[in-house]
């Protein structure tokens, strides 16, 4: 079983032992050391916002959060079927203290999590991540007595509030989508993006006989790995290639994540997402932009097109969104289809992804995959190792550099090594036991061996026997 801690949150699998999975006492211990750092923190504000997507264990998992933190004292809004962008916004219309959205993203079916947010609604920072874990293993709680007991209430406005949200945005075209008469499929993986998806591209003007829907009843059993990668996405790849259709949506468990389907049945590809869409936003608001280290560098020749800086962070939402700050980017996020639009708001977010390339797309005037093919062409192949108890991941990052450390190299966040037009990066996941090898070239092919080429380094440096 698996139990992975991390400053972001508490991720798992449900079922099996106290701290080797996620159980029912391991999700009340982290949401009691989460709601006892909100008390310490922020004593004056007691109140909390949940939501969850709808994988199978959501509702049991919710159930035990807002108990445990009304134990805490606090007052919770339960916002039940929701995303997490959309629980990212409620925490600051709410003016809450934080918020916990109960989802594992692209993790399979028999994973949840606990992924935590802070009063801006924003994910919290490695420092307070660490002082919630502190907690947790403590088990320095904080809970009052009965007459001080926390409230709770539901609240199923969000979505909408969500959708009106992103109709306010400035760059976002009511009029042009509805001109454009677009027909549109949908697979949002049998969760919540299966419910607030087609709302949007109602309220965007696409008409509902023109959405097609596929995977959206939110059951919880996911139709096909949950992650929206090209290899996952053969039902709508199918549903487009005759021609009917002019885009394909695709979103994860939570919405936080946009893959896109191309007229004639091809991915846009999922790091093409953020490129179209800082292509849009560079347009009317030219400006630095950001993503992290194991997305594609196109981001950055389109930046330098616009006049613009473009910045590199490591992994994660909460280190794209520091360095975003520090540096003014209009727009930034994640190769893996995070798109983050400070107008809106700091945190990755499909329907605004949705809402901004739709509009884009509409006034291109021509086809998904004539845009596609606009950009700067790059191939990346995105692999993994599994990884055993018996493997120490430092030692692996640190000789990997050492051999190549004639090349130019970035460690901020595991090792990025560069080869003129060409690149590969090497991480510890944060979601998952495994190393990520990412590489990028601009032939698939190229890209394919140098990530096979740092694969055979590592199975190597593992193969070798312990006392060397």
């Amino acid at each position: 079983m698996t139990l992975i801690k991390s400053i972001s949150g508490i991720r798992g699998i449900i079922g099996g032992k106290s701290g080797e999975a996620l159980t029912p006492v391991d999700v009340v211990k982290f949401a009691a050391a989460y709601g006892t750092w909100l008390r310490r923190t922020n004593p004056q504000n007691l109140k909390v916002v949940i939501g969850r997507d709808a994988r199978i264990s959501g509702e049991m998992v919710s159930r035990l959060v807002a108990g445990t933190l009304q134990g805490v004292g606090l007052n919770v809004i339960d916002l039940g079927l929701s995303t997490t962008p959309t629980v990212e916004i409620a925490v600051t219309a709410e003016e809450a203290a934080g918020g916990i959205i109960l989802t594992a993203s692209h993790n399979p079916i028999q994973w949840n999590a606990l992924k935590l947010l802070n009063h801006d609604g924003e994910f919290i920072s490695e420092a307070e991540g660490t002082e919630i874990l502190r907690i947790a293993d403590e088990e320095d709680f904080l809970f009052p007595d009965v007459k001080k007991l926390g409230s709770y209430r539901t609240d199923d406005t969000y979505l909408q509030k969500h959708i009106d949200h992103v109709l306010a945005l400035s760059l976002v075209d009511v009029e042009a989508i509805k001109n454009a008469n677009f027909k549109i499929v949908v697979d949002a993986v049998n969760s919540t993006g299966g419910i607030v998806v087609p709302m949007l591209l109602e309220a965007l003007g696409v008409e509902t006989k023109n959405i097609k829907k596929l995977h959206c009843e939110p059951t919880g059993n996911f139709a096909h790995n949950p992650e929206p990668l090209p290899e996952h996405l053969r039902d709508i790849s199918k549903e487009l290639k005759d021609g009917a259709f002019n885009l394909g949506i695709v979103v994860d468990p939570d919405v936080d994540r946009l893959a896109l389907i191309c007229e004639d049945g091809s991915p846009f590809g999922e790091e093409y997402t953020l490129v179209a869409v800082a292509d849009y936003v560079l347009k009317n608001t030219p400006g630095n932009t950001v993503s992290n280290l194991s997305s594609t560098a196109a981001l950055k020749d389109i930046t330098l097109k616009a006049g613009g800086e473009y910045f590199a962070s490591a992994v994660g939402e909460v280190n794209v969104v520091t360095t975003m700050k520090a540096n003014n980017a209009v727009i930034g996020g994640e190769g893996n289809g995070g798109v983050i639009y400070p107008e809106s708001h700091y945190g990755r977010d499909a329907l605004v992804g949705i809402a901004l390339f739709l509009t884009h797309l509409a006034k291109f005037g021509k086809t998904a995959s004539v845009l596609r093919k606009s950009y700067p062409s790059y191939y990346i192949s995105k692999n993994k190792i599994e990884l055993t108890s018996d493997i120490n991941v430092d030692n692996i990052l640190s000789r990997i550099q050492s051999k190549y450390s004639k090349q130019p190299l970035s460690t901020i966040d595991g090792v990025r090594i560069e080869f003129n037009r060409e690149w590969v990066h090497l991480r510890k996941s944060n979601t998952e036991p495994i190393i990520r090898i990412y590489s990028e070239s601009e032939t698939l092919t190229t890209a394919v061996n140098l990530a096979n080429k740092i694969i055979s380094d590592i199975k190597e440096i593992i193969s070798e026997p312990k006392n060397k």
